[in-house]
């Protein structure tokens, strides 16, 4: 099966108020080419899930930069100033995550689990409107899964049935985004035919990718 497409076949699964989970850390592993495409079909009011808000012009900064963006879910928005002035002019609502609470509800929605429990946060503002659980003696914080319409996934090789090999630290938030989408796109700089990538290597397995688009 071919999943290879062009950028342009895949218009109509982006429109107005869907939510968007986009891998990559500061831009690395970041699937630019895809994120460019979505700036130009200028759809608006995107939910995004995100390790980060990046910079103004990389990765997920393009799309705030734009305007496009209603709500970020992200970890940090410290090295995107446009993120926290549209913050603070309440243009764009922002929930922080740890890190590590962000990528366990991935994961969380990824694998059909009802929620996640975990210390982190209990007694600071991120506890704020969530449900807390005593185990023990000791209270943990229950934090829900997270999916979304499209998953936007960037992979050093790819062969045409999606089965994905991440070379270095690009793998980061890649793998565990590829569960949560509806739809998965990856964009990849390198397309192999069925395979050619060796079976230890595939690190995301095809048949959770609905379509492959080539990198620049």
């Amino acid at each position: 099966m071919n999943k290879v497409k062009k950028i342009e076949e895949l218009e109509n699964l982006f429109f107005d108020g869907m939510t968007l989970m986009i891998g990559g850390f500061l831009g690395c592993g970041t699937p630019e080419k895809l994120i460019d495409y979505v700036v130009k079909l200028n759809i608006q009011n995107i939910e995004i899930i995100a390790n980060d808000t990046t910079f103004d012009n990389v990765g997920v900064g393009k799309l705030i930069s734009n305007g496009q963006v209603k709500k970020v879910i992200v970890t940090h928005v410290g090295t995107n100033p446009t993120t926290g002035k549209l913050m603070f002019e309440n243009k764009l609502e922002v929930e922080l995550s740890p890190q590590g609470t962000l990528i366990e509800r991935i994961r969380a929605g990824g694998y059909g689990l009802g929620g996640i429990l975990t210390a982190t946060g209990v007694g600071t503002e991120v506890e704020e409107g969530k449900e807390k659980i005593k185990i023990k003696g000791k209270e943990y914080l229950l934090e829900l899964p997270l999916r979304a319409d499209v998953s936007l996934v960037y992979g050093t090789k790819c062969d045409k049935f999606g089965n994905t090999y991440y070379e270095g630290t690009t793998k980061n938030f890649n793998p565990m985004i590829c569960m949560a989408g509806d739809k998965v796109i990856v964009q990849s700089d390198e397309i192999v035919e069925i395979g050619q990538i060796d079976v230890e290597k595939i690190m995301t397995p095809g048949v959770v990718v609905n379509y492959v688009v080539k990198g620049e």
